[in-house]
C-alpha cells in the first residue's frame, strides 16, 4: 500500500455528494469513487500512523481493513433509528486498544466531514460499569487526574469535550475537586483541524502530536479500567 498522500477534494466532493444523494442506489453507482476517493486514503492513513500509535503505546493499534478495523463502517445501524437513511456521510478512524471490541473504548479518534475536522482522544459513552470505574478513579486520585489532563491539554491545543449530566451521580461528593469531570459521561479530549490539513501528508505529524500530547490522559483511563498502557 502506498504512503499516505492526503484525502483529495473528490473526497470531500464524494462526501457532498452522498449527503445529497443518501440511498443505495446513488451509492452503488458511485462505489468506485468511494473506494478511490475514501476508502484508499483512509487505509493509507491508518497503515501510516500504526507503528506511530504502537510506539506511544504498545497497546493500541492502528489495523489497515476494509471491515473490522479501525476505519469506521460507512454503513449506519438504523434498526432502531427514526433516521432511515443508510450511509454515514463522515469519516471515522478509531485506533482501539487491543482489549477493544467496540466504539465505546478508550481510543484515538479521526473525524472528517462537510462542517468539522478533528482528533480525539479517550471513550465515548463508555459502559455503565466502566463509566463507574473511571468516576471512581477521579474521586480517588485527583492529583493523578489532574496533572494527566494538565499535562495532555496545556500546549496541546486539546479540550475537553461531550456530555455531562447536570448533577454529581449518586454516592460522589458534589464538592470535590474534580466534580465537573466526574459529572462527564464522555472522556473526551478534542481539537478541531483545519479542512485542508487533511488534504497532504503533513496531516500525519499533525495527528502523532496530538495522540503523543494526550498520552497522559489516555494512559489515566486505562488505570482506571484496569488496561495496561
Amino acid at each position: 500500500m502506498p504512503g499516505f498522500q492526503g484525502f483529495s477534494r473528490d473526497s470531500f466532493s464524494f462526501l457532498a455528494g452522498l449527503t445529497m444523494n443518501n440511498e443505495r442506489e446513488w451509492f452503488e453507482e458511485h462505489r468506485k469513487d468511494y473506494e478511490r476517493f475514501i476508502l484508499e486514503p483512509a487505509l493509507a492513513l491508518i497503515a501510516e500512523m500504526d507503528p506511530l500509535v504502537r510506539a506511544i503505546s504498545p497497546h493500541y493499534r492502528g489495523v489497515a481493513k476494509k471491515t473490522g478495523g479501525s476505519l469506521m463502517r460507512i454503513y449506519r445501524d438504523t434498526r432502531f433509528a427514526n433516521d432511515k437513511t443508510p450511509y454515514k456521510t463522515n469519516i471515522g478512524i478509531q485506533f482501539r486498544h487491543e482489549r477493544a471490541k467496540d466504539v465505546h473504548a478508550p481510543g484515538w479518534y479521526v473525524h472528517v466531514d462537510l462542517q468539522e475536522c478533528f482528533v480525539g482522544a479517550g471513550t465515548w459513552h463508555p459502559e455503565p460499569a466502566d463509566l463507574l470505574k473511571i468516576r471512581q478513579s477521579l474521586a480517588a486520585s485527583p492529583e493523578k487526574w489532574s496533572k494527566a489532563i494538565t499535562e495532555s491539554t496545556a500546549k496541546s491545543g486539546l479540550s475537553a469535550a461531550g456530555d455531562s449530566v447536570q448533577r454529581s451521580p449518586k454516592g460522589f461528593d458534589a464538592a470535590h475537586p474534580l466534580a465537573a469531570e466526574i459529572r462527564r459521561k464522555d472522556f473526551l479530549l478534542s481539537a478541531n483541524l483545519p479542512p485542508e490539513l487533511f488534504l497532504g501528508p503533513s496531516l500525519i505529524p499533525e495527528l502523532e502530536a496530538k495522540f503523543r500530547a494526550s498520552a497522559p490522559y489516555m494512559a489515566a483511563l486505562c488505570r482506571a479500567l484496569d488496561a495496561p498502557f
